[in-house]
């Protein structure tokens, strides 16, 4: 079976499973095409609030496919290149994309695939779930913005060892150093994931939107440009519809349905 990426809706949120049975889940161009895609989908459509990422079956994904790679290998370097870049284009595309994104982790997040873990807004991770950045275990070095997640997650020894000796590490051990948001049983990511999303979906999408901006900016952002930004954001969504009836909502101690 060739891979895929399946879209499928659970209330007002879009889930995108990456599927490739014959190749652990492995991601391919056609996944980085159709992720880019359906992500343009989703932020033009007002009914989706937000997305999930997951892999088919008992993986998330064991990242790039080494199959390919060899055969890459015997070709102009410019091909890879290619490949490469779509795969960029959509982390980017996820970084940038206006609602959260989460992963929801099952056994293996591999190379790419962990760095498109990392590419998510929050991660919720079965208790058996392990990530290694395996690069250097066959002489590569990351892609997928690896590197760049890592490097602002982590002091920058702790980053080293992971990409330098791509040895695994754990859900839980992610969890206590701050990039996994949840941990479940076995085989209840996605639905713990769901239930995530579900409370995301509640809240007013501008103001989601406006922080995921400001998260983004931040770490590059000096005190001044930050704070000039988050006057801008503010003074924005306090004149949305969403604040009045958030403000409203609080006031008669109401639960708020926000548009």
């Amino acid at each position: 079976m060739s891979a895929s990426l399946l879209s499928t809706s659970q209330g007002r949120t879009m889930v995108l499973t990456l599927s490739n049975p014959g190749h652990r889940n492995a991601l391919s161009p056609e996944i980085y095409a159709a992720g880019v895609e359906a992500l343009s989908v989703a932020e033009s459509n007002p009914e989706v609030r937000s997305v999930v990422i997951t892999g088919e079956g008992s993986l998330f994904s064991a990242g790039g496919n080494l199959e390919r790679l060899q055969s890459n290998r015997h070709k102009d370097p410019s091909f890879q290149a290619q490949s490469i870049e779509g795969l960029h284009n959509w982390i980017e595309t996820i970084r940038t994309f206006p609602k959260p994104v989460i992963a929801a982790v099952e056994g293996a997040a591999a190379g790419a695939g962990f760095s498109l873990a990392l590419a998510c807004d929050f991660i919720v991770a079965a208790n058996n779930a392990v990530f290694v950045m395996a690069y250097s275990n066959i002489a590569l070095s990351p892609d997928g913005g690896g590197s760049w997640s890592l490097a602002r997650s982590l002091p920058r020894q702790l980053a080293n060892e992971l990409l330098m000796c791509g040895e695994r590490i754990g859900a839980q051990r992610l969890q206590e150093l701050g990039i996994v948001n949840r941990i479940t049983s076995v085989g209840d990511a996605l639905g713990e994931a769901i239930l995530l999303a579900d409370k995301l979906n509640a809240r007013a999408p501008n103001a989601l939107t406006s922080i995921k901006e400001l998260i983004n900016e931040a770490p590059l952002a000096a005190l001044n440009q930050q704070l000039a930004l988050e006057r801008d954001h503010f003074v924005t969504n306090l004149h949305h519809v969403n604040a009045g009836i958030g403000i409203s909502a609080f006031l008669a101690k109401q639960t708020p349905k926000f548009e």
